[in-house]
């Protein structure tokens, strides 16, 4: 399998593709690393291949915070230039400039 360069970096927000919920990238895979029954629980119709880089998100949707495992092709930029409001987003990250959060130099993460 060959590992792509990630298209997304830590600290970027965005948002899912065809779901309404955004986050900001705290982690990335290289390639799927999470459990085979966790993938296979997604609809074959929709179920994304393994061999793409998967990014862990601090996520939001409109009435909830939660953590998101996504892969790259159901990621897009999200241009809103709003913050995330996920609770955990102070303890990894300090500032937001309206696109990326910078990531907080003692994270303990």
């Amino acid at each position: 399998m060959i590992e792509r360069e990630a298209k997304f970096q830590i600290g970027e927000v965005v948002k899912h593709r065809v779901f309404a919920f955004r986050g900001v990238i705290f982690d990335v895979d290289p390639t799927f690393s999470n459990t085979e029954e966790w993938w296979l629980s997604i609809p074959a119709e929709v179920r994304p291949k393994k061999d793409q880089p998967f990014y862990h998100l601090l996520a939001e949707s409109d009435d909830s915070e939660y953590i998101a495992y996504v892969s790259e092709q159901n990621l897009l930029r999200d241009t809103s230039a709003q913050p995330i409001r996920h609770p955990e987003v102070n303890q990894i990250f300090e500032k937001f400039d309206g696109t990326r959060y910078c990531v907080r130099v003692n994270n303990t993460h």
